[in-house]
């Protein structure tokens, strides 16, 4: 089964909480869902605890602990605080650790140093999807760096697949297309946000997930909403999350005199509950990787309006289970809104669908399954494995 006969030691290695992004969560999903019969788990969060993260943060690290996966936190304060490793190191030469799967450009990098001087037996880096643009330094890293010393990098589109071999000059032998998934469960009952905003009941809502970062544009989405309310007349946009964007885009809803009709709902652990109440669901962001929104909004068979980037239109056929549109476009976003709520059977139709594709496609036991094997099949042939 492995290696004398014995569970795999796997290490799972992220920047934090999955509070943090989708990256995060999908790395805490499947660290709790590998099979504990097969594989003893670890997820280290090199930068966690740290300030500022919220009770939220602390709640689903317990999460984790609780479905039998050991934390190991780093508290790192900078990218020169080295000697934080230290603990890790120690774990990793103690007990000899089979494979280090890391995810993220930094956690990649990291693991690349740590688990090469530790010896570890396979490293796995998981890239959840970056510009490919600019940052010469970064380019050098994956590909000096994360390339060569990776016994697999995973991509979660084919979007990222190309350009890591293309742009990085990662051999193509070595990347795993997969394509991120989450639990196909039944959709959540929707929460009641029209009474929580305090707005009419037979308000259009249009919403959006997500970090509150400049990539994903939410810029645009504010400004689709002043032309929607213009054309529709009681429209209201709201967007679950959290991030340094947060100021700009109240100034930016200030300025554009929307403030009764775009609501920041900050983090929410009701997401599922969230997006079920929307009558369109939006992602409107310059790049994405395989993002867990999408996702979402597909589960919940909602309409969707997403923009053409990275890998969404991995997820999402234009015209099939959505509506595609180039990014950076605020007229072409609120136009493919406004379509679907002008035509609800179309609408209907087209969340169905995605329903179906995220279950049939997209499903989180899916990913567990195919991480498995793989894990199995690196240590089986590792010319490091003791």
């Amino acid at each position: 089964m492995t290696p004398g006969d014995r569970r795999l030691r796997v290490l799972t290695l992220v920047d934090g909480p999955p509070t943090q992004g989708g990256g995060e969560r999908f790395a805490a999903d499947v660290a709790t869902r590998l099979d504990p019969a097969r594989f003893e788990v670890t997820l280290c969060m090199s930068r966690w605890p740290r300030p500022g993260l919220g009770p939220e943060a602390d709640a689903a690290v317990e999460e984790v602990r609780d479905c039998g996966v050991r934390v190991l936190p780093l508290g790192r304060t900078s990218a020169l605080a080295l000697w934080d490793w230290r603990p890790l190191f120690a774990l990793l030469r103690r007990e000899r650790t089979d494979v280090i799967h890391s995810h993220k450009f930094g956690s990649n990098a990291w693991a690349s140093l740590i688990g090469t001087a530790a010896r570890v037996p396979v490293l796995v880096a998981h890239e959840h999807s970056w510009s490919f643009e600019g940052d010469r330094v970064r380019r050098q890293v994956d590909r000096r760096l994360v390339g060569r010393c990776a016994d697999a990098v995973i991509a979660v589109s084919t979007h990222d697949r190309r350009k890591m071999i293309e742009v990085e000059g990662i051999p193509a032998s070595k990347i795993h297309l997969m394509p991120c998934g989450i639990p196909a469960d039944d959709p959540a009952q929707p929460a009641d946000l029209r009474a929580e905003l305090g707005i009419a009941p037979e308000a259009t809502l249009v919403g959006a997930v997500g970090g509150l970062r400049p990539e994903k544009a939410f810029g645009d989405l504010i400004e689709a909403a002043g032309r929607l309310r213009e054309e529709l007349g009681d429209v209201h946009v709201v967007i679950a999350g959290d991030g340094p964007e947060r100021e700009a885009l109240e100034g930016r809803i200030a300025a554009d005199g929307l403030g009764g009709a775009v609501h920041l709902l900050g983090y929410r652990d009701d997401v599922p509950a969230i997006v079920s109440a929307l009558d369109v669901a939006v992602c409107c962001s310059e790049r994405e990787g395989s993002p867990l929104s999408v996702l979402e909004f597909m589960r919940a068979a909602r309409p969707i309006v997403a923009t053409d980037v990275g890998g969404i239109p991995d997820l999402i056929r234009d015209g099939e289970e959505g509506i595609l549109v180039p990014s950076g476009d605020p007229v072409a976003l609120a136009a493919a809104i406004g379509s679907l709520l002008r035509e609800p059977g179309m609408a209907g139709e087209l969340g169905e669908r995605a329903r179906i594709r995220q279950r049939e496609q997209f499903d989180l036991a899916g990913n567990v399954r195919e991480i498995e094997a793989l894990y199995e099949e690196l240590v089986a042939g590792s010319v490091r494995a003791a």
